[in-house]
């Protein structure tokens, strides 16, 4: 019975009391230096599943221009396709990388604020940043929203596979040696052909023209315009 009132923070069902948090100085470093390495490793894994999108996101392209402009009778809607689906990796790397970014995060709150004033000490304004990173491990919060991960990763990879996509499709519907008819013709004659090649099945033309120019659009604009503060933690001055 003493026992028991000696540790209240045993665990019945173990019989192991609470681990113990440290007590000293070399005791923090270590258990410092163990968690900076496995945000690392954490941040890691998560490049790595943006890598690996990424590169699905360029075989996708890759697959779907030699498919489309291979043959002549093939349709001009497999690069409207393509262009839905790298929007869609766009979306599922948008959402990886704002996990990332919070691992990011972590790793660059410990080396600002503790390795680079241990190699080179400097004033340092934020103090309570170990009350900072206590917090988020409690209340883990996203760093930037998903609209601003899109931004940042058409930026870096995907606003040129959707140029390329472009180009392509231009190409296909504007070249009647592309299209299944039967002609020496290199270009079109008017921008009357360049509509009707750009008929997709019931769709008329310039329906499909202008869902395309909206789509870029809204592309262009996703690209250039960002919103958030521009803090390292949620841009960085060295970033993926």
């Amino acid at each position: 019975m003493e026992a028991a009132q000696q540790q209240p923070d045993a665990d019945i069902t173990t019989g192991f009391a609470t681990p113990p948090l440290p007590s000293t100085a070399s005791e923090f470093i270590t258990a410092l230096a163990h968690f900076h390495r496995a945000e690392i490793a954490r941040m890691a894994g998560w490049r790595d599943r943006i890598d690996r999108t990424s590169n699905w996101a360029i075989t996708g392209v890759a697959a779907m221009l030699s498919l489309s402009l291979s043959t002549p009778s093939s349709s001009h809607g497999v690069l409207l396709f393509a262009m839905i689906l790298i929007l869609l990796l766009l979306l599922i790397e948008a959402r990886r990388y704002r996990f990332f970014d919070v691992y990011r995060g972590r790793v660059r709150l410990i080396e600002r604020h503790y390795f680079a004033q241990m190699f080179a000490p400097e004033p340092d304004p934020e103090k309570d940043w170990a009350k900072a990173l206590g917090r988020n491990l409690r209340e883990p919060e996203f760093l930037m929203s998903l609209r601003t991960a899109m931004a940042r990763r058409l930026r870096r990879n995907y606003s040129w596979m959707f140029l390329i996509l472009l180009l392509a499709w231009v190409l296909k519907i504007s070249s009647p040696k592309l299209q299944d008819m039967d002609t020496r013709r290199d270009v079109v004659a008017s921008l009357q052909e360049i509509v009707g090649n750009a008929a997709l099945g019931p769709l008329p033309g310039w329906l499909v023209l202008l869902l395309v120019a909206a789509f870029y659009g809204w592309i262009a604009y996703a690209t250039f315009v960002s919103a958030g503060a521009s803090g390292e933690l949620k841009h960085g001055r060295v970033h993926v």
